[in-house]
């Protein structure tokens, strides 16, 4: 294991699982790669996914962690809040970002 951790945005996810090879490569030895339920919920709504779409997704999240968020972390829904005003993030972005300085 490299020690290195990723936390996969959609777009990512999406190269993945179409096979980039670079990708691949660069996660192969990751100790820890994670999405964001933003990003698991922009997959699953892309309108022209099939059921084996599906099913392969489903089983990519079998091999990473879903990582979420509750009602009780308001500090870190405040930090999302300040990256989207600061950053003028849409909410998802701002969300995954978060995610991304967290993991």
């Amino acid at each position: 294991m490299s020690g290195e951790r990723y936390l996969l945005d959609t777009n990512a996810i999406i190269a993945l699982l179409q096979g980039n090879k670079a990708l691949l490569q660069q996660l192969k030895d990751a100790e820890w790669v994670g999405i964001s339920i933003i990003s698991q919920l922009e997959f699953l709504i892309f309108p022209n996914l099939n059921d084996a779409d599906k099913k392969y997704f489903n089983q990519f999240l079998q091999r990473v962690n879903v990582i979420g968020l509750t009602t009780e972390q308001l500090a870190l829904m405040a930090t999302i809040i300040d990256l989207r005003r600061q950053y003028k993030l849409k909410l998802p972005d701002a969300i995954i970002g978060w995610h991304s300085a967290s993991v």
